[in-house]
């Protein structure tokens, strides 16, 4: 299985919306870009770690390949916003794609270029070297699944 990590808002939604895609395996959300070791919900939404909520999206590259990925991230969230998604604001809420490997980066910079071409505001979405990802809460996980 390979592996993206993606922040586009509240993690929520964006688990929700990656996770039945076919060729994704599994989703953890969770917090990453930060400067505080093993960070809270509470911690994070204080505004003062840095970190954005994200997403992990493991998947199976035969079926869906992170190019694809990417064009599903870019479908849901605006990434023109920058530091918030819709009525949630702060740098937690932020547009951007850590990569693992180089060609995660190429890929990942190239999409969001050509994303930029059919864009009439600026992409706001930092590309970003994968940092430590920290699991959220359990409740936080496949949260709108458990609510419908």
């Amino acid at each position: 299985m390979t592996k993206a990590l993606i922040g586009a808002g509240c993690f929520w939604g964006i688990e929700e919306y990656f996770r039945k895609i076919k060729g994704v395996t599994d989703t953890k959300v969770g917090y990453s870009g930060g400067n505080l070791i093993n960070p809270t919900y509470e911690d994070v939404c204080a505004g003062t770690t840095e970190h954005a909520e994200v997403v992990k999206i493991y998947f199976d590259e035969n079926i869906i390949p992170y190019g694809e990925i990417l064009e599903n991230f870019w479908k849901c969230h605006d990434p023109t916003q920058l530091n918030q998604q819709g009525p949630d604001i702060g740098r937690q809420y932020r547009s951007v794609i850590f990569y693992y490997s180089e060609e995660q980066k190429k890929t990942a910079l190239e999409s969001k270029k050509q994303k930029q071409l059919l864009m009439s505001s600026l992409i706001e979405t930092d590309i970003m070297t994968a940092q430590k990802f920290f699991l959220a809460e359990d409740y936080h996980q496949l949260f709108i699944k458990k609510r419908t």
